[in-house]
């Protein structure tokens, strides 16, 4: 008589009871905390800022609308939005990350964002009440990316606009395989001697390689509900922005 297979996930390359990953995700995530945009610097040699404004220029924040940015952390995509005068919510399930974007926040005098503890699959928020739902670099470390796929859309109004900003997969030819050195050998190095941490550093490139290609991603946001969707690569798929809507 056969039995159902344990419920495993992806933790790097290594696979984990699905119960375990929130917290060695968050383990991860409070260690590196206070390094996090200090170390996304060094290891995109600042191109992340490009990335993020190219981002929210897709996201066409408007004033007064209610946007949700989800493992929104350290407030860089926050601050964005907030500038175009969006009600902007900051949540994250790690609250490290939330303490760094908060102390960031008030450095900066901005005062208007809620910040807000919250797990990605199971939302504090109710039906249909937001206009946007962004998350950037956040959604490869989701125990169940489906379940966060559908909560965006759940909160989500109708005519609502998911948009996610997240690494994939390089398709230029030969550009693939220089990345993998850098990031498997380099950035676990870059990692170890500007925030003490190389296997955290590690883990998160390993996560990168676990996380589905563009085309099966984009399908699983279909499959999610949602409508339009579209998959936008920049540099040749080492990040890729999707986006679809809530019709």
């Amino acid at each position: 008589m056969s039995t159902d297979a344990p419920d495993t996930v992806s933790f790097g390359y290594e696979d984990i009871p699905a119960a375990e990953k929130a917290a060695r995700v968050g383990e991860v995530f409070a260690n590196v905390a206070a390094k996090y945009d200090i170390m996304n610097d060094a290891m995109s040699a600042g191109m992340h800022r490009l990335w993020k404004d190219r981002f929210v220029r897709r996201v066409k924040p408007q004033p007064g609308e209610a946007i949700l940015d989800m493992a929104g952390g350290t407030g860089d995509i926050a601050f964005r939005l907030a500038e175009a005068g969006a009600e902007v919510v900051v949540a994250d399930i790690n609250q490290a990350m939330l303490d760094v974007g908060l102390e960031r926040a008030m450095k900066r005098g901005i005062t208007d964002l809620v910040w807000s503890c919250q797990n990605a699959e199971s939302l504090d928020y109710m039906d249909r009440q937001f206009d946007a739902y962004t998350i950037a670099f956040g959604i490869r470390n989701v125990t169940h990316i489906d379940k966060a796929l559908a909560e965006a859309h759940r909160v989500l109004k109708y005519g609502g606009r998911f948009f996610c900003l997240e690494f994939s997969t390089m398709t230029w030819p030969g550009a693939k395989e220089a990345y993998d050195f850098y990031s498997h050998r380099i950035v676990p190095q870059i990692g170890k001697a500007i925030a003490q941490d190389e296997d955290s550093y590690r883990y998160l490139i390993e996560s990168i390689r676990r996380f589905p290609p563009m085309g099966e991603f984009e399908g699983m946001i279909r499959a999610a509900g949602f409508a339009n969707t579209r998959v936008e690569p920049i540099m040749g798929g080492l990040v890729a922005i999707h986006s679809g809507w809530k019709v």
